[in-house]
């Protein structure tokens, strides 16, 4: 190499730039299992899914509820000039009893749908448990990814001193000392940027378990370990058969089945009974001697009655229950068909990443580290120019990030196959269905009957 002249003359740095290290510190641990702890006790919507079963459960005693009966006085034939001559007081009970089964029936309706919001429960939270795992594996990929750019930057510190006294023994032009104190202020952005990557990761993922306050902190796990392999037939069978999806959309079309038939039931006309006590001032009349002037006293009413289903048979509310039915039934369809697509994608991708892995693990970084040790020692020995070992470091450095990210994707579709390709663990939760409208449950305390009594 040409030695520079004493007028193009750059001082090379005297003090030596320090160790790169990561600003991580030393505790807590963190594991996996701590954070999926965190998350199923924080996690708002998990909070949400149990309260939409209470909420099942409270419609389903309440639709079981007999109605409540009406009790109350009458006054009849009260005449203000002579109150206690002609009138007549008393106290009634009014009770509708429904039949055909419907209160039975109507409890089965919201028997289903507590079952839907139980497997909506069961949905989210293995949405956010899939969410953790996911963020996890990203935060685990970023804390190797800092480890790889502070090696790097050490390596490239490493050759800048190395540089640097090639450079004061005439050994190294100036070109060579610009460019490496180039690469060690881009070694220290590019690891400026993965720490950032970092912290952002963590802050999703302390949103993720219901703690905004949580920092970045060592993880315990390995992006090389527990990648076993995955039949795909018999992880779509179990997809198809245990997603909690699949549940979900089953309990439906049963909710919609248990609607058509108590819509049928409104069918039946409900029983209607009053019946009440009175005493009655008016007198009898002369032509009876024996009572004749002789109040009436006490006196017993009774009166029992059906609604007559003549022009109302609920037709239309037996139609929509239906057409429900059918809507319940083909949501049912579309979503095995939705999800057979997206076990298709997602199986992709984990062949693909497990493919890439597998190639850069035991080819690509095998070859590119042998490359670049090679450069690395024929520049010591002054026998290659550093150009060289920064095409062949840089090589290396960008293979283990792509590696790196291929094991991150690996990790990620796995929990995602065998999580019943469930994410979005903050989206906002389903509810069962709230209310079909083939029929009416009444509150406990109305009248099941028609408003006019008979």
């Amino acid at each position: 190499m040409p030695t520079m002249s004493p007028s193009t003359t750059v001082q090379p740095q005297q003090e030596p730039r320090p160790v790169l290290r990561d600003d991580l510190p030393d505790g807590p641990i963190i594991r996996l299992e701590d954070l999926e702890r965190m998350a199923l006790e924080r996690n708002p919507t998990l909070a949400q899914a149990d309260a939409s079963i209470r909420v099942s459960q409270g419609r389903r005693r309440q639709a079981g509820l007999f109605p409540n009966p009406i009790i109350g006085y009458f006054a009849e034939e009260f005449v203000f000039r002579a109150p206690k001559e002609t009138s007549e007081h008393g106290v009634f009970v009014e009770q509708t009893i429904p039949l055909g089964g419907k209160l039975s029936k109507a409890k089965r309706v919201f028997a289903r749908e507590t079952e839907q919001a139980e497997s909506i429960a069961q949905t989210q939270r293995q949405r956010v448990i899939n969410s953790v795992r996911m963020l996890y594996y990203d935060a685990l990929g970023a804390q190797r990814l800092i480890d790889l750019r502070i090696e790097l930057g050490n390596l490239t510190r490493e050759a800048g001193e190395i540089t640097n006294e090639l450079y004061n023994v005439g050994q190294a032009d100036r070109p060579d000392y610009l460019e490496i104190e180039i690469e060690i202020e881009r070694a220290e952005i590019d690891l400026l940027r993965a720490k950032n990557d970092r912290e952002e990761v963590w802050r999703s993922l302390g949103a993720m378990v219901g703690n905004p306050e949580l920092r970045p902190a060592r993880l315990v796990g390995n992006l090389e370990e527990g990648l076993a392999g995955f039949d795909q037939e018999e992880l779509l069978s179990t997809l198809l058969r245990d997603s909690p999806e699949i549940r979900a959309a089953q309990a439906a079309v049963e909710r919609a089945r248990a609607v058509l038939v108590r819509a049928r039931a409104e069918r039946i006309p409900d029983l209607f009974l009053s019946g009440g006590l009175a005493y009655n001032y008016e007198r009898f009349e002369p032509f009876v001697p024996a009572l004749a002037n002789q109040r009436k006293g006490a006196e017993m009413r009774l009166q029992a009655g059906i609604n007559v289903p003549i022009f109302n048979r609920n037709q239309g509310g037996i139609a929509a229950a239906e057409a429900e039915l059918a809507i319940a039934e083909r949501e049912l369809q579309r979503l095995q068909l939705l999800l057979r697509g997206r076990f298709a994608a997602s199986f992709r991708e984990y062949r693909n990443a497990v493919q890439m892995a597998e190639k850069y693990r035991t080819q690509v970084i095998p070859r590119a580290r042998s490359g670049y040790e090679m450069y690395l020692s024929n520049f010591k020995q002054m026998a290659a120019a550093y150009p060289q070992v920064l095409i062949a470091q840089r090589t290396l450095f960008q293979v283990e990030v792509e590696y790196a990210r291929a094991l991150i994707q690996l990790h990620q579709s796995a929990v995602g196959l065998r999580g019943f390709l469930l994410t979005g663990g903050l989206e906002a939760v389903g509810r069962p269905g709230e209310f079909t409208e083939g029929f009416k449950l009444r509150a406990p305390n109305e009248a099941t009957g028609d408003s006019d009594k008979p």
